[in-house]
């Protein structure tokens, strides 16, 4: 597990119902076992940490809208960065940068991978430097050692405009409105991600993205839940049609009879599948 938070590492620890294991083998990293499969299980708070030489298999699932964007705008000196300043009556409010600022190299590296005209069509625009570097990291294990990385999150296949949200509470706030308390997310740009895993190897290919709903679909989603339909209950019933098109329906459920409130969103057009792997092992069975 990567996780650089010591609180989730614990959560997860109990949630996979973790024990000590036998650490007698002189081995420095610590050996927790997990009784529900009865696997070890070893944090890390970096994929750099992650030991190598083995084929590698990497599931980001809604991982890369966390990462820390930069946001950009256009002005008549050029892009400028946003940033965050404070007003005389200790208020936060954006002001952009006077000068180019660390950030702006990846700014220039993600037009330099954009059509002219499109990058003309934005004022601005987001960035995701560790996004880029992350996968150039992922990329260069998995040409090394062998294995892919399944990605899975909600994004765009292009560049990114002003995407950058807050949400405390199901409702969506000011993001500058006390920090901390809310959870941040922007859209993930997988164009970006494409170019910066293609960019790392010539050993890798990437595929897709594609959505949700196609990904699932060439699983068999379709079959697996007309099977178990054939032996549930009512309640279980309606459960699974909910699941099904949260997964795979495109906005508000039109079966649901409840409360508008609680009218299932189908996010199957919304969230993205991409895989980066190997050449040797050829394309994964959704992607081709």
């Amino acid at each position: 597990m990567v996780e650089c938070s010591p609180t989730l590492q614990e959560l997860q620890y109990h949630s996979l119902k973790c024990t000590d294991g036998d650490d007698s083998s002189g081995n420095v990293e610590k050996i927790n076992i997990s009784t529900l499969a009865g696997i070890p299980v070893s944090w890390h708070t970096s994929l750099e940490q992650v030991p190598s030489g083995l084929p590698t298999i990497i599931i980001a699932h809604e991982f890369y809208d966390a990462l820390p964007v930069h946001q950009f705008q256009r002005a008549s000196r050029g892009w400028c960065e946003k940033m965050v300043d404070v007003t005389e009556d200790s208020m936060f409010h954006f002001v952009l940068s006077p000068q180019s600022t660390p950030a702006t190299l990846y700014l220039m590296k993600r037009c330099k991978w954009a059509a002219v005209e499109e990058i003309e069509k934005f004022n601005q625009i987001e960035v995701c430097p560790r996004a880029m570097d992350l996968t150039h990291v992922i990329a260069e294990r998995i040409s090394s050692d062998g294995g892919g990385a399944l990605i899975i999150d909600y994004g765009v296949n292009g560049v990114v405009s002003d995407s950058l949200q807050a949400i405390r509470k199901h409702q969506f706030v000011n993001i500058l409105d006390d920090p901390g308390s809310a959870d941040l997310s922007a859209y993930v740009d997988f164009a970006s991600i494409r170019h910066s895993a293609e960019e790392a190897s010539g050993d890798v290919s990437v595929h897709g993205p594609i959505t949700q709903s196609q990904f699932l679909g060439l699983l068999g989603i379709n079959f697996r839940v007309e099977a178990l339909l054939e032996n549930c209950t009512e309640e279980q019933a309606e459960s699974l049609q909910t699941g099904y098109w949260r997964l795979v329906g495109e906005g508000k459920a039109p079966f649901w009879e409840g409360p508008d409130e609680q009218t299932p969103i189908g996010m199957g057009t919304r969230y993205l599948a991409m895989a980066i792997v190997n050449k040797e092992q050829g394309a994964p069975v959704p992607f081709q």
